[in-house]
């Protein structure tokens, strides 16, 4: 992958997107636009996406930080876009600026960045953390 390279997502903001259909209890209240945590998972997949030619058999790329500021709210019905540009690699991670927008403008920016790894190796590490917790 080269740097400045780009990968996106465009996805229309939908109900069940919303920072209200977060909450776990009627006590949560949040407003009726984009949620926050909905808005990273399309940065992950812009970046997901760039990186899948890197990917052998039974791999996969995995999230492993993010850095955002979300400075303004997206509707229901909405469309997004969420941009991202390689940047650079850090050892075994890759590091990517990642960028949100509406027909409005900019709603987001940060950093994220992601690791390649074994699908296996991921479930069965989830797996065993289970197990030595019980």
């Amino acid at each position: 992958m080269e740097l400045g390279a780009t990968g996106e997502c465009v996805y229309k903001v939908q109900q069940h997107d919303l920072a209200s259909e977060v909450g776990v209890s009627e006590e949560d209240s949040f407003p009726e636009v984009l949620a926050t945590s909905k808005m990273i998972g399309l940065m992950e997949i812009s970046a997901a996406r760039l990186m899948k030619p890197l990917l052998k058999a039974g791999e996969l790329s995995v999230g492993v930080g993010v850095d955002i500021k979300h400075f303004a709210p997206t509707p229901v019905g909405e469309e997004v876009k969420a941009l991202s540009t390689y940047v650079e690699q850090d050892g075994k991670l890759y590091v990517f600026k990642v960028e949100v927008f509406d027909r409005a403008g900019k709603v987001a920016s940060g950093t994220h960045t992601r690791a390649i790894v074994e699908n296996s190796r991921i479930i069965e590490g989830a797996q065993s953390r289970m197990k030595a917790d019980t």
